[in-house]
C-alpha cells in the first residue's frame, strides 16, 4: 500500500533523472496536465525509456483521457515497457474503467505480459457528472488497485473562483467530492488517495492536511514536490504504538475466531476495531 505517489511532468528530463532519488512510495509519470501538447510524443518516449530502467521504484503513468485521441497514443507507447498502472484523469465513472481494461488486455497481449498486471488509478472527480457515478468503480475491474480525486478540474467546470476558503478549507462541494471519493473507495474495498496539497512550501500546512487525510480515512496521498514526500510518509505511518495495539486485536480474534467482541485491557474490542487493525497493519506493511 503506497503513502506518497509523487507526480512527475514526462517532458522533463531533469525532473526525470531526479525522482529516482525520491523516497516517494510511487512515481506518477504525467502526459497529461503538465505536458503541452506537442510535447506529448516525446514525453511518451521519455517515459517509455523511464519505465525500461527504472529499477524497483513503482511507477504509474497518468496518461489523457479516454475521451481523447492522445489516450490511445499514450497506452500503445508506455505499455508494452510494463508500468505498474495507469492512472486515469477525468474518469467518468464505470464505462471508462471498462474501456480501459479492455484496452489494456489487449495491449498486454500484444507486449506478451500478463494479462490484468497493469493496475488502474482512476481520478474521480474531474467532471461534474461524475460525481453521480461513484457507486460504479464497486466491481469494475479487478484492476483498481485504489481511488483519487481532484478538485482543480471540478472547480474549474463549475465556473468558481476558488476551491477552498480564506483559511485553506474545501468548500463545500469540494469537500462533497473528497467524501464521495472515500465512501466510494470503503464501498469498492479498495484504498482512497487524497488529492494534492497544493501549497508545496507549506510543510507545517501539509503535515496538518495529510494528518486528518489519515484521520479521515485515506491510505496516502498526491504529491507535487519531491520536498512534500517525506511529510506525507511520516503521516501515513501508523507510529509504533498504533502497531502494538493493532497486532493484540488481531492475534486476540485469532484465537477466538467465533466471537464477535474480546476484551483487551478492560476495554471491549469488536469486529470494526479488528477491520480498523488490520487497515493500520497493512499501512504499516505488517500484513
Amino acid at each position: 500500500m503506497s503513502r506518497s505517489y509523487l507526480f512527475v511532468p514526462g517532458d522533463s528530463e531533469r525532473k526525470l533523472k531526479k525522482c529516482q532519488e525520491s523516497t516517494a512510495d510511487a512515481l506518477i509519470l504525467d502526459l497529461e496536465d503538465s505536458v503541452a501538447a506537442d510535447e506529448r510524443p516525446r514525453a511518451r518516449s521519455l517515459v517509455r525509456s523511464f519505465l525500461e530502467d527504472r529499477g524497483d521504484k513503482s511507477v504509474w503513468v497518468r496518461i489523457n483521457p479516454m475521451d481523447t485521441q492522445d489516450a490511445l497514443a499514450d497506452l500503445r507507447e508506455v505499455v508494452s515497457a510494463a508500468p505498474f498502472g495507469v492512472v486515469l484523469p477525468k474518469c467518468s465513472g464505470g464505462h471508462d474503467i471498462s474501456q480501459l481494461d479492455k484496452l489494456l488486455s489487449v495491449l498486454e497481449q500484444e507486449a506478451g505480459l500478463d494479462e490484468g498486471s497493469t493496475r488502474i488509478l482512476p481520478i474521480t472527480t474531474e467532471k461534474p457528472s461524475a460525481l453521480f457515478h461513484m457507486h460504479e468503480y464497486a466491481g469494475a475491474s479487478a484492476r483498481l488497485a485504489a481511488l483519487t480525486w481532484g478538485a482543480e478540474d471540478l472547480s474549474a467546470a463549475v465556473g468558481a473562483t476558488s476551491a477552498r476558503d480564506d483559511a485553506g478549507n474545501w468548500l463545500p462541494p469540494y469537500e462533497l467530492a473528497r467524501s464521495l471519493c472515500l465512501m466510494a473507495a470503503a464501498a469498492a474495498e479498495l484504498p482512497a488517495v487524497d488529492t494534492i496539497y497544493a501549497d508545496f512550501a507549506n510543510s507545517e500546512g501539509l503535515a496538518a492536511y495529510a494528518g486528518n487525510a489519515r484521520r479521515d480515512g485515506f491510505s496516502g496521498m498526491l504529491a507535487i514536490h519531491p520536498a512534500q514526500v517525506d511529510v506525507i510518509n511520516a503521516a501515513f505511518t501508523p507510529s509504533d504504538d498504533e502497531v502494538s495495539r493493532a497486532t493484540r486485536i488481531v492475534e486476540l480474534f485469532a484465537a477466538s475466531p467465533n466471537a464477535g467482541v474480546v476484551g483487551m485491557d478492560g476495554e471491549m474490542i469488536d469486529r470494526p476495531h479488528l477491520v480498523q487493525a488490520r487497515k493500520i497493519l497493512a499501512m504499516a506493511g505488517k500484513q
